[in-house]
């Protein structure tokens, strides 16, 4: 098992908008097993690929027994159905706060193979779907937060012992 270190908020690639994947080797193969291996420890339901210091579309889930990854994701379909959910993340633990979400989020992309997948799901997977692709767009959840409630997270965040700094 390879667990990979996470990187924390204020690591700017955190921030990076993620290259699509084009090599289909045993790097990328390597990638995806680091990145399920990572996502397994109980707390986790998703890791993204910059989560790791990985500037590439990847994403690992692993909600409610269903376990898997996507590469090169893309949302193809939100609910019009939205609710308010606290909302955390591994790279600003210790942190929560509710965010706007789609109750169901569809997903494209392919696998190691580069063959087409799409992963369905509602509720915290649906969760799951937006917030790990946000990460390949370089969006913490944070940046969904309303303005005040935005303000207080990022006050918080910067007191932590965990926050990026240079």
């Amino acid at each position: 098992m390879a667990m990979r270190d996470l990187r924390y908020f204020g690591d700017p690639v955190l921030k990076t908008v993620c290259d699509p994947v084009t090599r289909f080797d045993k790097t990328l193969r390597s990638l995806v097993t680091d990145l399920l291996d990572s996502v397994k420890p109980a707390g986790r339901a998703g890791l993204a690929a910059p989560q790791i210091g990985v500037g590439l579309r990847v994403f690992s889930y692993d909600v409610d027994g269903l376990t898997g990854y996507v590469i090169n994701p893309e949302i193809a379909e939100l609910s019009e159905a939205r609710h308010g959910i606290d909302e955390g993340c591994l790279s600003v633990p210790e942190l929560t706060f509710p965010v706007n979400r789609a109750v169901r989020a569809v997903v494209r992309g392919v696998d190691v193979d580069n063959e087409p997948i799409v992963v369905e799901g509602k509720d915290v997977l649906a969760q799951c779907l937006q917030h790990e692709t946000d990460h390949l767009d370089g969006m913490l959840y944070l940046d969904r937060l309303a303005k005040e409630t935005k303000r207080e997270a990022l006050r918080q965040a910067r007191g932590k012992d965990w926050f990026w700094r240079r």
